[in-house]
């Protein structure tokens, strides 16, 4: 629900954090199957692109005479090309992109949830 919500945000700060509930929803989800060390590595794997994506945020930002809303900021690949080189990068990880951090928790997290026992599809 909250990923949905983002869709139609305009402020860059409050898409960053709704990006976040939804990944709570997944760490929630693998503690239900009962794995609380691998809803732990999630949680560190998505701090650290999730701190990128915050620290990016903020020098977009500053960069553009603090304004948030994302209406209004455009061009920035002209004026902060390694800042939109950094965020692509974090939003690549957030999505769980082959080979970078969110992908390797989350394919374990799919692997522990299609392998459990709770599983209905494995019967």
């Amino acid at each position: 629900m909250a990923g949905l919500g983002a869709n139609f945000e305009t402020d860059l700060k409050k898409i960053i954090a709704l990006s976040t509930l939804s990944q709570l929803g997944v760490i929630v989800g693998i503690l239900a199957i009962g794995h609380p060390d691998l809803a732990f590595f999630h949680l560190l794997a998505h701090a650290l692109f999730k701190a990128l994506l915050f620290m990016c945020a903020g020098a977009i930002i500053h960069g553009a005479s603090d304004y948030q809303d994302i209406r209004v900021i455009g061009g920035l690949v002209q004026f902060m090309p390694l800042s939109v080189i950094r965020v692509n990068l974090a939003n690549l990880a957030l999505c769980g992109f082959p080979f970078l951090a969110g992908f390797y928790s989350k394919d374990l997290i799919l692997e522990v949830a299609f392998l459990s026992p709770l599983n209905e599809a494995c019967f």
